[in-house]
């Protein structure tokens, strides 16, 4: 989830279009996870192949990946890597969320509640290695660059914006602010609505985060955004009791930094500060990777979607008509302004 800090970092809005031509580096888990949620049967079902095996992550992968392709945009996808140690407890906290979550969503079905069953069922979603393995195996065939984090995956795409290897990261979270990423891209979605875990839609608009911004915004550098957000709880640490966003930016303000905070007296702020603050501050990031955009390899994605897991061969076919003209389009566009 990250840190909430929604209620005072907004974006503004952004046209899939203007991403045209730009490179952007997608955050893998969190994007899986919003398609095991979100593509599901009425009763709360995730899609599945013949043979009983979940397939409502590559569908939407397939799907989202080409559409974006289409429109001329590079994804890459970064996987998140192996956790820090301090998050240990919100990964455990998620697990038993999502157990309790599919308790409940069975409980449901059997009572006939398919609202609640939904519900219940968009929030037991898991990612398995299984599920992580598949997903990499179709951005391969679809001619994708990804790769895995030493740790935190929005860590490694802010490394990458900076560097200017991508122009921008992709994520729902604002932990991608914390780590630095100088735009990041909210909502990277063609739809124009999306469900929630309470079963309504809601409306969304694909928007821009510029960090330099917030924080001209705020009046804060981005070491005072990391604290005042150690004070509000991140995925590393938990919050100060009664202090939200505004509390704590008023906070930081005043004082200028978390060692100060405590100095005052008047908060006690939480003791593992430093490490937290260190994580966003100084990542486990990689520079060994490289970037490289192929033609998208229809038969490899066939054998994969429609063979192993029985997709519908002309919706298959028929999306990767469309990414294959345009490729080409652009190709020789791109021949052409040589000539």
């Amino acid at each position: 989830m990250g840190v909430d800090i929604s209620a005072l970092v907004k974006g503004r809005p952004l046209d899939l279009e203007d991403l045209t031509g730009k490179s952007i580096a997608i955050d893998a888990f969190n994007t899986l996870y919003q398609f095991l949620s979100n593509i599901r049967q009425p009763d709360g079902t995730p899609l599945k192949d013949r043979d009983g095996r979940v397939t409502s992550h590559l569908a939407g992968l397939f799907q989202r990946t080409s559409s974006l392709m289409e429109m001329g945009i590079r994804p890459v996808y970064v996987f998140d890597g192996e956790p820090p140690e301090l998050k240990r407890k919100t990964l455990d906290e998620r697990r038993a969320v999502r157990e309790k979550a599919h308790d409940e969503w069975k409980k449901a079905l059997a009572e006939g509640d398919l609202k609640k069953a939904l519900s219940m069922a968009s929030r037991s979603s898991r990612l398995d290695e299984q599920m992580l393995s598949e997903a990499r195996a179709l951005l391969d065939a679809l001619g994708v660059p990804w790769l895995v984090a030493p740790a935190e995956g929005e860590a490694q795409m802010a490394h990458m914006a900076r560097k200017g290897d991508v122009w921008a990261g992709a994520s729902q979270d604002f932990d991608a602010v914390l780590f630095g990423t100088p735009n990041l891209v909210r909502n990277l979605t063609l739809a124009g609505r999306r469900r929630l875990p309470s079963g309504k839609s809601v409306e969304v608009v694909p928007e821009l985060v510029v960090l330099e911004d917030v924080l001209t915004e705020l009046g804060i550098s981005r070491e005072q955004l990391v604290d005042m957000s150690i004070l509000v709880g991140t995925d590393f640490n938990e919050g100060v009791r009664g202090i939200g966003p505004k509390k704590g930016l008023k906070l930081i303000r005043e004082f200028g930094s978390l060692e100060r905070v405590a100095e005052g007296g008047s908060v006690r702020v939480p003791e593992e500060f430093e490490q937290v603050r260190e994580i966003f501050l100084e990542p486990q990031i990689s520079s060994d990777y490289s970037l490289r955009w192929r033609p998208a390899d229809a038969e490899q994605v066939r054998r994969m979607l429609c063979d192993r897991h029985s997709f519908s061969v002309d919706r298959v076919d028929s999306t990767l008509a469309k990414l294959v003209s345009k490729q080409g389009e652009r190709a020789q566009s791109s021949l052409d302004s040589w000539s």
